[in-house]
C-alpha cells in the first residue's frame, strides 16, 4: 500500500488530461463546520447550481467528510439527514445508517450536555505549540510528535472505533471517478499527506486521517493527523491551476498562524488570482458564527448549522451561477 505524502498518479498513456475549469474547495470546521458546508452546497443545489460536478473537489478535515459524503448521496438527500435531531436534542426520526450526527474529529465526544472544555485544552496545546513552532514545517512536525504521545495513537482498539465511526458516516466506501483530493499530514515526518482514488489508500481510511485532531491515526505504517495542519483549514492552494474556484470556509478563512508563514485563506486566495484562477468564497454569516469555534463540536447545533448554510446557498446561487458556469 502506497501511503506517501503526495498520492496523485500518472494517467495512463493516451489518457486526455482531466478538465481544470472547476474546484470546489471544502474547508474544516467540526461538526457544525461540516453541517454548514452541507446546507450551503444543498441551498445552491436548491437553487440551480450544482457544485458536486467540480472538476475537482478538495476537502480537509470536516470538509473532508463532506467530500466524501457527496461522492455517495445528493445534495438533497445529506441536507435532510443533517437535519435530523441529535438524541440529545429529542427523538431522533428515522433515517439512513449514515445519517448520524456525531463530531467530525477524532478527540472524545463530551457527555451529552456539550461540554467546550475537550475543544478548549485542545486550542490552549496547539497554540504554544504553534508559538513555539519556527515555521509551517517545524509546526507540522510538533503537532505529528503531541499526536502521536497520545494513547490512542497505539491503541488498536480506538484505531477500530474511529475507522468505524467514520465509516458510518459515509453513504459509499468507494472513491469518486472525479478528481477528489483528501488532505492530511505524516505524524511521523510532518510532510503533507494528499490522498485521492489513485493512492492505495480506502475512502474511509483518507477521511478519518483527515479528520484525526486528537491521536494519530493509522494507514498501513504510516501515521496521520488533520489535514487542516498541512495549510490552513482550507488547503485552496490544492486548487491552483483550476478556471474557477469556490471556497466554503465554516471558519471564516481566520488562521491561527503568522501570515508571514503563508497559511491563511486570503494569502492563498491571492496566490490562486496571481495565477489567473478566479475565486470566490463563501464565509458564515455574522449571526451563525456561534454555532463555530469553540461550538463546533455541538452535534445538537448541526440542524441550525445546516440551515444556515441552506440559506446563505439560496440566496447566492443565481449570483455565482454566473461565475461557476
Amino acid at each position: 500500500m502506497n501511503t506517501s505524502s503526495s498520492s496523485s498518479s500518472a494517467l495512463p498513456s493516451g489518457a486526455p488530461a482531466p478538465a481544470r475549469e472547476r474546484a470546489l474547495v471544502l474547508g474544516g470546521g467540526g461538526s457544525t463546520g461540516n453541517a454548514w458546508l452541507i446546507g450551503v452546497v444543498a441551498g445552491l443545489f436548491d437553487g440551480g447550481l450544482d457544485v458536486t460536478s467540480a472538476d475537482l473537489t478538495v476537502g480537509t478535515s470536516a470538509g473532508s467528510t463532506a467530500a466524501a459524503q457527496l461522492a455517495g448521496a445528493t445534495p438533497d438527500e445529506l441536507y435532510a439527514a443533517t437535519l435530523i435531531a441529535p438524541p440529545s436534542a429529542g427523538p431522533r426520526n428515522a433515517g439512513p445508517a449514515w445519517a448520524g450526527p456525531q463530531p467530525a474529529t477524532s478527540r472524545p465526544a463530551g457527555p451529552q450536555q456539550h461540554d467546550t472544555r475537550p475543544v478548549t485544552d485542545h486550542m490552549e496545546r496547539t497554540r504554544r505549540i504553534i508559538e513555539a513552532a519556527e515555521g509551517p514545517a517545524d509546526l507540522r512536525r510538533r503537532l505529528g510528535a503531541m499526536s502521536l504521545d497520545l494513547p490512542g495513537s497505539s491503541d488498536d482498539a480506538v484505531q477500530e472505533r474511529w475507522r468505524t465511526t467514520v465509516a458510518a458516516r459515509l453513504p459509499a466506501q468507494t472513491w469518486p471517478e472525479r478528481t477528489v483530493l483528501l488532505t492530511a499530514v505524516d505524524a511521523v515526518t510532518g510532510e503533507p499527506a494528499v490522498f485521492d482514488r489513485n493512492s492505495g489508500v480506502g475512502l474511509a481510511d483518507a477521511v478519518a486521517a483527515s479528520c484525526s485532531s486528537g491521536f494519530a491515526y493509522r494507514i498501513g505504517s504510516g501515521r496521520y493527523i488533520d489535514g487542516g495542519y498541512r495549510a490552513g483549514a482550507e488547503n485552496a492552494d490544492l486548487a491552483a491551476g483550476y478556471t474557477r474556484v469556490l471556497v466554503l470556509s465554516p471558519f471564516g478563512g481566520r488562521s491561527r498562524t503568522p501570515a508571514d508563514w503563508g497559511l491563511d485563506l486570503t494569502g492563498q486566495v491571492a496566490d490562486l488570482r496571481a495565477g489567473g484562477s478566479r475565486v470566490e468564497t463563501i464565509f458564515p454569516e455574522p449571526d451563525a458564527e456561534h454555532l463555530f469555534g469553540l461550538n463546533a463540536m455541538d452535534v445538537s447545533q448541526r440542524p441550525a448549522a445546516a440551515r444556515a448554510g441552506h440559506a446563505q446557498g439560496l440566496a447566492l446561487a443565481d449570483r455565482l451561477g454566473v461565475f461557476w458556469r
